[in-house]
């Protein structure tokens, strides 16, 4: 009977069982990207077994279950819970192959049985129509990870590990992820990292030397120069290199234990000793073939150990020869060597897989909603901005939501699952009262005189966009809740983030087995018409336009006007699930409208009259004036009171929206306005004048079918800034109180003529505005000192 030594930990009857599991995992894989039927091989294969569209990759699949098998051995001997997450998400033949073996493919999903049925099901499902993507997905289970989020793995990795503190995250890093920059920044994540409250990473960067079609940078620096640049990121690399199967696995094997051992010492120390000093912690790279035991060669070219081992090694079946090399390298993984002739894993192959949840691919940490605890949401009412009269009081919108977050986190505190994160902009943004409560999460060198920094904060601060979203999306997908402000210009930087997160919750949303998770919410301040200080590249309210093209049951837009309306939405999209919230409104002062009474109604519909500033009741408009967005509401009201003073018989209606979706139809979106009530607010046949924080043909998108759109004159951003004041921010977009009322003037067609000379006096009022700003440079004293009055 064989032995191990500390040297080698697997002994022989060990490394027989390691390489048939992998060699099951690898056929099951390569099954997956070829075969329709005939999945045993029980017959010489023919070109009708094979898919017609043949979609999938191989080249990471062979290392994503090597690491996968040794992860196994560990939770076996460990009793660990480990959570995989495969940056290289086109390796979904090996994932999905994996949790067929372990069992849990066909627990969440019973037709694809563990039989030779069942296999041929799970063969011709992949990459099929009707059935599962060529990606990890929200079908894969065991998974967080999109297979299209590529950058993006170990930032997730480490907002799955915070306030998890019996968790490690296995995170699979492929090297041609390695050189996006989200990944590059995301290295430094650990000096964010807390030992004694926190979960572990362990980060496995695999090596195989390619992307499709290229060699890869990390694979072919020398080997100390990538060494030093790791431990520059603060890691312990452990290397794995190699090609023979059996020295391979007793090396993982041998780099699995060390790396575990340490991050045992580093959570004990932490745990036990209260030393939180930031550590190296260890990693593991992984340095094997790209396409790892396929074949060596097709059609006399290099394809194993080469990039042509990328996607499919073997493609146009018709080919001659291509058949039987496909045949070959299946049968080289000797399948009735590894099934029952039932088509079954063989009985000591499956042993190797840990028990129900500690199972990776049955792991409740990558099903977050089956553990979420609702937050503790204090009662925001108790912040209200008293409000006496409209457009009367002053106040910072995003200053009043801090002090209610403030309470929120300080609430649940015991429970560590609520996070802020911001790109370096927290207290910009005016939500710096949390800081009462908690730190900002840091972990790397503290001087005496820094501010509000500990390794236990839950204020989660770097100058990373990317970084900020991989953790607060990695944070929600294992079952917490969190929150994100940013500059709204800069929000854009995660475009294609939050599109994954988005294709996610819609999956999810389709999985059965899937449970909701909390949603993601965004607050956008600095926005637009308040970035006159920072000028034209700070000014971009097109995020807007990016979520409303995301599914309507995902997708949440939120304008509030004042701070009241702020707080109303807030607690609202905190309690939401399965959602993305946008909330936009602005950090500087500003006048406030609604008493919180009145803040709640309007919440509560998202659209509505606000009767104290109309003079329509009781008779038929002459115009409607309609807003969203603090900005707009304030010019449109501007506008209003103008308009009063210099036609006061006009009837005027206004209309102030605080949830965007409202102007779609029903069938577009759920909070979409039946027709009906849409008509007795804009009318018909009546001019609406409508102030928009945003583009002005998002509207127009938004409304189209609706009877009045012909007569929606929108008023928006028009790409028009620069460093320059407040006001002359709107006046260059059309956006200002002048505009609007001359716009007003222009569309009512009984006034004519009869208007004049209030066309006249705004447009002197637009010329003065010039002559002020260019002599002073600050907005004339009726514009920065206006309130509003009847």
């Amino acid at each position: 009977m064989s032995t191990q030594t500390p040297s080698a930990p697997l002994s022989a009857a060990d490394l027989a069982l390691f390489n048939r599991w992998w060699h099951a995992a690898n056929y099951l894989s390569v099954g997956q990207i070829y075969l329709l039927k005939n999945a045993l091989l029980r017959e010489p294969l023919k070109l009708e077994d094979i898919k017609k569209r043949l979609l999938g990759h191989w080249g990471t699949t062979p290392g994503l279950n090597f690491i996968w098998l040794h992860l196994n051995r560990i939770i076996r001997a460990q009793d660990r819970n480990i959570l995989f997450i495969a940056g290289p998400g086109h390796g979904a033949p090996g994932l999905i192959a994996s949790t067929w073996m372990e069992g849990t493919y066909t627990e969440y999903f019973p037709d694809v049985t563990q039989d030779e049925e069942g296999m041929t099901r799970l063969f011709r499902q992949f990459s099929f129509p009707g059935g599962i993507p060529s990606h990890a997905a929200a079908t894969t289970p065991g998974s967080i990870h999109e297979g299209g989020e590529l950058g993006y793995s170990l930032s997730h990795a480490y907002g799955a590990a915070f306030d998890h503190p019996d968790l490690v995250v296995a995170c699979v890093i492929g090297d041609g992820e390695a050189e996006t920059g989200p990944l590059a920044t995301s290295w430094h994540s650990n000096k964010f990292l807390d030992p004694k409250t926190d979960g572990a990473v362990l980060p496995i960067l695999h090596l195989n030397g390619y992307k499709i079609a290229n060699p890869t940078i990390l694979a072919r620096i020398p080997k100390p120069e990538l060494r030093d640049f790791l431990k520059g990121c603060g890691y312990d690399p452990i290397f794995v290199e190699g090609h023979e199967p059996d020295p391979m696995h007793q090396a993982m094997a041998t780099a699995m234990d060390q790396a575990f051992a340490s991050i045992s010492a580093i959570q004990e120390k932490a745990r036990t000793q209260g030393d939180t000093t930031r550590p190296a912690w260890p990693m593991i790279v992984l340095r094997s073939p790209k396409g790892w035991t396929g074949p060596k060669t097709v059609d006399g070219l290099r394809t194993e150990g080469y990039w042509r081992s990328h996607q499919v090694p073997v493609d146009n079946m018709s080919k001659p020869g291509h058949l039987a090399v496909l045949e070959e390298w299946m049968r080289s993984y000797k399948p009735d060597d590894l099934f029952t002739p039932e088509g079954a894993l063989k009985p000591e192959l499956a042993a190797l897989a840990p028990k129900g949840d500690k199972r990776m691919s049955a792991t409740p940490y990558a099903n977050g909603g089956t553990h979420l605890r609702p937050l503790r949401l204090p009662d925001f009412r108790t912040h209200a901005v008293q409000i006496t009269a409209p457009g009367q009081t002053v106040a910072e919108s995003t200053r009043i939501l801090g002090s209610w977050l403030k309470d929120v986190m300080a609430a649940n505190a015991d429970k560590r699952n609520f996070r802020i994160v911001a790109p370096d902009e927290n207290n910009s943004n005016r939500l710096n009262a949390v800081l009462d409560v908690t730190n900002r999460a840091w972990n790397a060198e503290t001087y005496s005189y820094d501010d509000h920094l500990s390794p236990d904060g839950h204020v989660m601060e770097i100058l990373s966009e990317h970084t900020c979203q991989g953790w607060l999306e990695g944070y929600l997908l294992t079952g917490r809740h969190g929150f994100m402000s940013c500059y709204e210009a800069f929000i854009h930087i995660v475009d294609s983030m939050v599109n994954q997160h988005a294709k996610w919750l819609k999956t999810a949303s389709e999985t059965e087995w899937r449970q909701p998770i909390a949603s993601l919410n965004y607050l956008l301040t600095s926005h637009v018409w308040r970035q006159d200080h920072n000028g034209f590249s700070h000014q971009d309210p097109g995020f807007l336009n990016h979520m409303v093209t995301k599914k309507a049951e995902t997708v949440r837009i939120y304008l509030p006007p004042d701070a009241n309306t702020l707080l109303c939405v807030t607690d609202h999209c905190l309690r939401s699930r399965n959602r993305i919230n946008v909330i936009v409104a602005g950090k500087q002062p500003e006048l406030q409208w609604l008493d919180m009474d009145a803040a709640l109604t309007h919440c509560q519909q998202g659209i509505g009259i606000w009767e104290w500033a109309s003079n329509d009741k009781g008779s038929e408009p002459d115009v409607i004036i309609g807003c969203a967005g603090d900005v707009p509401t304030l010019e449109a009201l501007a506008a209003v009171s103008i308009l009063n003073k210099h036609i006061p018989d006009l009837k005027i209606r206004v209309v102030n929206v605080v949830d965007l979706m409202t102007l779609q139809t029903p069938d577009q979106h759920p909070h979409g306005l039946p027709d009906a009530t849409f008509d007795t607010l804009f009318t018909t046949d009546k001019p609406v004048i409508f102030a928009f924080h945003g583009y002005p043909a998002l509207v127009h998108q938004l409304i189209y079918k609706r009877r009045n759109a012909i007569n929606f004159h929108v008023h928006g951003f028009r790409e028009e800034g620069t460093t320059t004041t407040p006001f002359d921010m709107t006046v260059r977009n059309h956006l200002d109180r002048f505009h609007l009322a001359a716009n007003v003037i222009r569309r009512v067609p009984r006034l004519a003529s009869k208007a004049a000379y209030a066309h006249q006096a705004v447009q002197d009022k637009l010329a003065e505005h010039q002559r002020y700003v260019c002599e002073y440079g600050e907005d004339m004293p009726e514009i920065r000192n206006w309130s509003w009055a009847r």
